[in-house]
């Protein structure tokens, strides 16, 4: 039997980090789940993108995990897969997919590791930051798999970074708090992004790995002082 997508994204993932303990596809809602979940999560989700949204609960000390995709964007990725070729027409749509995959998962990975406060804006800005920075990674191998010789341009790099990074509409969210918490993560997650470009494979492996295990602030430390040391 072949693998979904949303397994291979996964799996991915896991060879990057560590083995999550369940299979995240059996998280996936339907949109009347979703509608009731968007309603407990108060009226700053109403902002939020109807396409893709993962919701986390804390009850007994266990966390649970709920992954909604729109049928329009599932229907978009099956008429036009990825593994298939990846362009303008399918790359929004990989990107929404990929990113809810990984808010799931680092949720799960964090709250195994003794996280508990997933309704901090700590945990918030910390899960959309590396979902940032991970999914850029997966476009990138994207892109790699149908060039000659697995080389991504600087064509490319600046293609994927304008729907990842430059595309994005912090400023339009009307909720402050919303709107802080992308502007900062867009800009971070660019920025440490550029970084990682200039690592060769080991050496970035190694630093994602070392740059998962930081918390929220950690990392926007790390980013910041890496831009500071780039300007010298």
């Amino acid at each position: 039997m072949n693998d979904t997508l949303f397994s291979q994204i996964q799996k991915l993932f896991e060879r990057t980090y560590a083995h999550v303990g369940i299979n995240l596809e059996d998280c996936l809602i339907d949109r009347q789940r979703c509608a009731q979940l968007s309603i407990l999560a108060g009226k700053s989700a109403r902002e939020l993108s109807e396409l893709a949204r993962t919701f986390l609960r804390r009850a007994n000390d266990r966390l649970y995990v709920g992954i909604y995709y729109s049928r329009w964007l599932i229907e978009q990725l099956e008429r036009h897969d990825p593994r298939a070729g990846l362009g303008d027409h399918n790359i929004r749509s990989l990107i929404m997919f990929v990113e809810e995959i990984n808010h799931a998962l680092h949720a799960a990975l964090q709250f195994k590791s003794g996280a508990r406060e997933i309704a901090s804006e700590d945990f918030a800005r910390n899960l959309e930051l590396q979902a940032q920075v991970d999914t850029y990674l997966v476009l990138l191998l994207f892109v790699a798999f149908f060039r000659k010789a697995q080389r991504v341009s600087r064509t490319d790099r600046r293609w994927l970074r304008f729907h990842l990074f430059a595309r994005n509409c912090p400023a339009a969210f009307a909720n402050e708090n919303l709107r802080g918490r992308y502007l900062e993560t867009t800009e971070l997650a660019s920025s440490y992004t550029q970084y990682l470009d200039s690592l060769n494979g080991l050496r970035r492996l190694d630093e994602i790995r070392a740059f998962r295990s930081l918390d929220y602030n950690e990392k926007r430390r790390r980013i910041l002082a890496l831009a500071d040391r780039a300007l010298k």
